[in-house]
């Protein structure tokens, strides 16, 4: 009973060793996957969701996105869009107990852990769309210990609702133009006919 507790108390002392109190590594961006020694992620649904402030963004309008679940140590979040695996967008001033990390070659492309102090539902997290992002979705590794954590977090889409305004505007502009020039054909048709 003896050598099995203290096997335990091992294992997780190996484990905090091995993982990551400090942040996420560069390593990690695209796949997301702590390299936790021996250590699977749990299966999904886990008891994470991400909510973002809103289903629509414009350039340059910033988003804030909310890790909402049971209180979390560790984190690993990014923007991306479509299938891509890259880091898309900036974030702005990490909230408490975070930091940025490089990821796709950009210094704010995404947030993670700075150290293994608990984050929980008050923890927003702010990021600045780019201009060439059409449908983007939020996506994160949530770890609630370096033993205990989800991968593939991950929000609804978001549109952009840039170029969707001028679609209407131009939608509603036909709609109004075509039937106005149709009976301005069919009254000059008439006049025409009267005259002759």
């Amino acid at each position: 009973m003896d050598a099995m507790f203290f096997g335990v108390v091992i294992l997780q002392f190996l484990a905090s060793v091995l993982s990551y109190p400090n942040g996420a590594p560069e390593s990690t961006c695209v796949d997301m996957m702590p390299r936790h020694k021996g250590i699977e992620p749990k299966p999904n649904p886990g008891p994470y969701t991400i909510q973002p402030s809103s289903t629509t963004f414009q350039t340059d309008k910033p988003v804030t996105v909310v890790i909402k679940g049971p209180d979390y140590s560790g984190v690993l979040l990014e923007a991306r869009s479509g299938s891509d695996s890259k880091a898309i967008g900036t974030w702005q001033t990490p909230p408490p107990n975070t930091k940025f990390l490089v990821c796709s070659g950009n210094k704010q492309g995404a947030v993670t852990h700075a150290n293994p102090n608990m984050k929980n539902n008050s923890t927003v997290f702010t990021w600045i769309p780019p201009a060439t992002a059409k449908n983007v979705f939020f996506k994160a590794t949530v770890a609630q210990q370096s033993t205990v954590f989800w991968v593939d977090v991950m929000s609804s889409t978001l549109t952009s609702s840039e170029g969707g305004t001028s679609l209407d505007v131009h939608s509603s502009a036909e709609r109004i133009v075509t039937p106005t020039l149709s009976l301005l054909l069919l009254v000059l048709r008439a006049t025409v006919q009267y005259l002759a």
